[in-house]
């Protein structure tokens, strides 16, 4: 179940590095470099704050799709 992200290229439009983008979310460098890799998903919290700092909406950045034997086997247990 990835969470894909285009956090990279928001930091790109603001102007801002890693360490910069971690410094405004309150988070390590490390942290923004694990997000963008798709290491780490991060808290509901972070993801908005990330958000806002790039005045965009959770969903521009951030987006969940499900493998379709998961979608499947869901399916199968309504």
């Amino acid at each position: 179940m990835p969470l894909y992200n285009k956090l990279k290229e928001y930091r790109a439009i603001i102007g801002v590095n890693q360490t910069r983008m971690g410094e405004l979310a309150g988070v390590s460098r490390q942290t923004i470099s694990q997000i963008e890799r798709g290491d780490y998903s991060p808290s509901v919290t972070l993801a908005l704050k990330i958000a806002k700092i790039c005045n965009a909406k959770v969903e521009d950045i951030f987006s969940y799709e499900e493998d379709e034997d998961n979608d499947d086997k869901e399916k199968e247990e309504f």
